[in-house]
């Protein structure tokens, strides 16, 4: 394990970045390690991109994720998972959703969205994991879990205990809402393994 584990969360607003970002630092808290983060919000609260920054280890000094960059890049959105390898260090894990949000900017034609994002991403990080999250969130119930099933997935590649993970989401999410989230968590988790194979 590095001495510190730094997670570069990106997507736009409405997805529930902020909210993983909790999620991952109280689960890193409940390891007993220190975690830190920092979010940089877009234009807008819904559709603007967001960017969170989580570290945790055993001691950690600033929330901003320094070069060579991040050990983990996971991206709510197809375009912005794209746009966020820029600072994913050689070597780390990209773990993307597969959804695509139009921007507004393509939508009033000012620019476009590459029909090729999915294989630009590819090519660039062989690696990564693309996972269609939001068709795991619906099947589970709730589209809004997106963020729940992309932690799953997440939380395979880290060195936390299950436990904490779920236990961070407990104390994280809305009640009513806790039992569907656990749920899309486990679905993501599981499928972990399924997704480095493809």
């Amino acid at each position: 394990m590095a001495a510190t584990t730094n997670i570069l969360i990106v997507g736009v607003g409405g997805q529930g970045i902020v909210l993983a970002g909790d999620v991952i630092g109280l689960a890193a808290r409940l390891a007993g390690l220190e975690a830190k983060a920092s979010e940089v919000h877009g234009m807008s609260q819904r559709g603007g991109s967001v960017v969170s920054e989580v570290r945790f280890g055993e001691q950690v000094f600033s929330p901003l994720i320094p070069p060579p960059g991040a050990d983990v890049l996971l991206g709510f959105e197809l375009l912005e998972g794209l746009r966020g390898l820029a600072r994913l260090r050689p070597g780390g894990r990209a773990i993307v959703n597969r959804q695509r949000i139009i921007p507004s900017s393509v939508t009033y034609g000012g620019a476009a969205y590459p029909a090729d994002a999915e294989e630009q991403l590819r090519r660039a990080c062989p690696t990564a994991l693309l996972i269609d999250a939001l068709g795991i969130a619906t099947e589970v119930g709730n589209a809004r879990a997106v963020n729940s099933v992309l932690l799953g997935v997440l939380a395979a590649e880290c060195p936390l205990p299950a436990d904490c993970w779920e236990e961070a989401i407990r104390r994280t999410v809305k009640p009513r809402f806790v039992e569907i989230n656990i749920t899309a968590f486990q679905r993501g988790r599981a499928l972990a393994p399924v997704a480095a194979r493809s």
